[in-house]
């Protein structure tokens, strides 16, 4: 009864933190911090990266001032005659409409009236006449006269004079309510001048606001600038095909529902902005300037089509990103939003959106709180799962076959923040076993093993896996005599051993050693396992050489302690192998005892190459695994050929003999490069020229480093001069201890 009624509170405690979490995060989602909306931002931009618009009409081309226009005309702003004749022989091309993503706000000043005026060395007569020519504005009106036109304007951060006679923007009606609130407002609105603005046949706002990342996502169809509600430069293109006189909104209580003309209804947010449905950058949409200017594009190029003229030169800093593409010209959005309009692909975002993302967060939190602390592992992971592919399928469905915006974000969200709740409620019941398993095995297991099995306590069993790794063993050469001074003293040798194992062992599990066992004076470890560790081989060979540094320090601190004590002094020396290879590696032993230990052929080569640290005089042997992989890193000198005893296959090994740091040295080189000279000359049957090798080698090593395996080969040499190897020998020799 005490444990039904544990249970019961357990459960009701739980469920209580999380209905207070589902509460909050509602309120959360009410308020829409900007948070919020990123992650929904960035999650329709994954759609549209995942099935981009497909392009299957152009009814938009852009007239681009690219960088050949303007190295060809000069630098802009041009002479208005040229954007005259641009019009001109667009319009005899048969546009239906054109559209300037450009402002002229202020007289040309190359008019010939005002530039006379620069002009130096010329006669008065002269200057008249050129007062009495058009100024290059009538021009290009007269231009603007001909040709059903719609001049680009701009918002402004602050209020400008507004000249007096300036014809008034597009009319907009509205029904349903007043749309002024919602609108998204400019201080000021920067208009042309007011000839051109007379000669145009309509005027729309070019401006285009980006999100708070600076991608272009929703760009506003109908807006405020100065007071004054104007359309956008392609609602108003569109606008003067059909005939309107009026752009009409539409309201509900949301907000700004569509901007509508006859035969084609927009659907907005509630500020009144359009989701643009983005294709990726079409390079076709364009044609040069100067092209069009020369005349050189397909007669049918502009017939019945939308014209915009704009930039995509860098220099005149009208380069935006969208979801798609992280540089685009901004008026190819303008076009990619003609063809949205005109091709029924524009995107849209329900206005109760908001309430439908909570009621789904309210019915999925409430699911989850019911059933979470009841189901077990393997149905609540299904649970999950099929709650996630139930939204994130919706939404896409939604994106691919309605061009709908439905957020899955919040819901999955607030369900796995819930989720994760109620499992805290578990975590702390889960820590408090993995404290009483890590009581009960520590004392006889290794931390490393004991920490795996508190946090996967399935892993007790008989069994292993296969990887690639790093093997050491090492030993102490001659314990046997330095056992034999504390014959007497049995605790004075174990204070000896903890002593000499500490720092080796310190040096191995700095580097990402795992100590397998000890063996007496003999450590055995190895590398990437039970953690994997993608530099093993590198770390393995670091930890040999601290190894030896440390016991070098440990001897000159013990011969400082028996001259002390007028005691007898053997230094300690060690011999280290490392081989890598492929080993199994897992709890090894019978049902009632094991140990994490390492099992395979590379295990007993790695053995064997520390059996040879001594035959060969050398610290430290390595197997070619190993040093075809260290040997950018650590200077090492090639060894021999050899067939240790027990393996029928011959290895290579090598003597690691320093640090990155040795390799570069004179003494490094000249030991290398003698004793590549003394294997090429053995394994050639050479054998005088080895012997003058070793001889050449033994003077470049005063110190005797290279001793003990000089007088293996001249002894090898020696014996191969009386009995020689057969005909077919490759060089490897079969060792005969282990």
């Amino acid at each position: 009864m005490n444990w039904f009624s544990h249970q019961l509170r357990r459960l009701a405690s739980a469920r209580i933190l999380g209905a207070a979490l589902l509460l909050a995060l509602l309120f959360l989602r009410a308020s829409d911090p900007s948070q919020l909306e990123d992650l929904r931002l960035r999650t329709f931009d994954v759609f549209q990266n995942i099935s981009p618009r497909i392009a299957t009409q152009h009814p938009a081309v852009i007239v681009d001032i690219d960088e050949k226009s303007l190295a060809k005309l000069g630098q802009w702003p041009w002479a208005r005659t040229h954007v005259a004749e641009l019009i001109n022989k667009i319009s005899q091309a048969g546009a239906a409409a054109i559209g300037f993503d450009i402002v002229f706000a202020e007289p040309d000043r190359l008019s010939p009236a005002r530039a006379v005026d620069g002009f130096q060395g010329v006669d008065e007569e002269t200057r008249n006449k050129l007062r009495l020519l058009p100024s290059n504005d009538q021009v290009f009106a007269e231009a603007l006269k001909k040709s059903k036109t719609v001049l680009g304007i701009t918002g402004m951060p602050q209020p400008v004079a507004q000249p007096e006679g300036l014809p008034p923007i597009a009319g907009l009606g509205w029904m349903g309510g007043d749309p002024a609130p919602f609108f998204i407002k400019y201080p000021g609105l920067l208009r042309n001048t007011l000839e051109l603005e007379k000669a145009a046949t309509g005027r729309g706002m070019f401006s285009i606001q980006q999100e708070r990342d600076g991608i272009i996502r929703r760009v506003p169809m109908v807006m405020q600038a100065q007071g004054a509600p104007v359309t956008s430069l392609t609602f108003e293109m569109l606008r003067l095909v059909t005939g309107s006189n009026t752009a009409l909104i539409r309201m509900d209580e949301s907000g700004i529902k569509t901007v509508a003309v006859p035969g084609l209804e927009v659907p907005t947010d509630a500020k009144g902005r359009l989701w643009v449905y983005f294709a990726r950058h079409d390079p076709a949409l364009y044609v040069s300037a100067i092209d069009v200017l020369e005349g050189r594009f397909p007669a049918d190029r502009f017939a019945q089509r939308l014209v915009l003229i704009g930039t995509s030169a860098a220099g005149l800093l009208d380069i935006k990103t969208t979801p798609l593409d992280p540089v685009i010209p901004g008026v190819e959005i303008h076009a990619q939003i003609i063809e949205n309009l005109l091709s029924n692909t524009t995107l849209s975002e329900s206005s109760y959106s908001k309430s439908s993302e909570m009621v789904e967060a309210f019915v999925l939190g409430v699911a989850i709180i019911i059933l979470a602390p009841i189901l077990g592992p393997g149905l609540l992971l299904l649970f999950g799962g099929t709650i996630i592919v139930l939204l994130i399928g919706t939404s896409w469905y939604f994106f691919s076959y309605e061009h709908l915006l439905v957020d899955f974000t919040f819901p999955l969200l607030s369900s796995s923040l819930i989720y994760l709740t109620l499992v805290f409620t578990n975590f702390v019941k889960e820590q408090a076993q993995r404290r009483q398993i890590r009581s009960a095995f520590g004392q006889y297991l290794s931390p490393a093993l004991v920490e795996q099995l508190a946090q996967s306590p399935e892993k007790l069993v008989l069994g292993g896996e296969q990887r690639e790794m790093t093997i050491m063993f090492s030993d102490v050469r001659g314990f046997t005599t330095i056992s034999e001074i504390y014959k007497d003293d049995p605790q004075g040798l174990t204070a000896l051993m903890n002593s000499f194992l500490t720092p080796l062992t310190n040096a191995i599990l700095e580097r990402k050693g795992t100590i397998d066992k000890y063996m007496g004076d003999a450590i055995m470890a190895f590398w990437s396992a039970p953690l994997h560790d993608a530099n093993h081989e590198l770390n393995a060979c670091e930890a040999a050489l601290e190894m030896l540094d440390r016991v070098e320090r440990l001897n000159r601190e013990r011969e400082q302690s028996a001259k002390e004590t007028n005691a007898m002094f053997i230094p300690i020396q060690i011999g280290v192998g490392l081989n890598t290879g492929k080993c199994v590696v897992g709890n090894m032993g019978s049902d009632f005892h094991f140990n994490y230990s390492v099992l395979g052929d590379s295990v007993n080569l790695a053995s064997r190459l520390e059996g040879q640290c001594k035959s060969y005089g050398l610290p430290i042997i390595i197997g070619s695994r190993t040093a075809s992989v260290a040997k950018d890193k650590f200077a090492m000198l090639e060894l021999d050929f050899i067939a240790v005893k027990g393996k029928k296959e011959p290895e290579v090994v090598y003597a690691l003999v320093g640090r990155e740091d040795m390799i570069n040295s004179e003494r490094f080189r000249r030991w290398q490069e003698v004793n590549m000279k003394m294997l090429t000359h053995y394994r050639g049957r050479d054998w005088d020229a080895a012997l003058a090798a070793i001889e050449e080698g033994r003077s470049a090593d005063p110190e005797g480093r290279f001793k003990t395996l000089y007088e293996v080969y001249a002894e090898r040499i020696g014996s191969f001069k009386l009995t020689p190897p057969p005909e077919d020998w490759d060089g490897a020799y079969a060792l005969e201890t282990k």
